[in-house]
């Protein structure tokens, strides 16, 4: 019997193609790789009974608290920014590279 959760076939022929001599490096990405799809699927499974019950808009909010996107670069850039210390010299230019930087897309 096969798992539900087993990867197709052309998926593991591609994570086999990506590990040609097999080290211990391409082993652990292979591992990686076929936990985060099994995660993956698992995960869709679970949004796809949940939204029977609650509707489409669980399903969403479900994936996004538990496949966050990374914070963007500009997210990134006003997080440091803020944990500089205060400096008054550089008052100006702090102020300045913050309404820049949210002036920025989110992308």
């Amino acid at each position: 019997m096969t798992h539900p959760i087993t990867p197709p076939p052309e998926l593991v022929e591609k994570w086999e193609a990506e590990t040609a001599h097999t080290t211990k490096d391409e082993i652990w990405h292979v591992a990686v790789q076929a936990a985060r799809w099994g995660a993956d699927q698992e995960l869709e499974a679970c949004i796809e009974e949940v939204q029977v019950i609650y509707g489409e808009g669980i399903g969403a909010c479900i994936r996004d608290f538990r496949r966050p996107k990374p914070p963007s670069l500009k997210e990134q850039a006003l997080l440091a920014l803020s944990k500089l210390p205060p400096n008054r010299d550089c008052g100006a230019a702090h102020e300045t590279i913050r309404r820049a930087l949210e002036q920025l897309n989110d992308e």
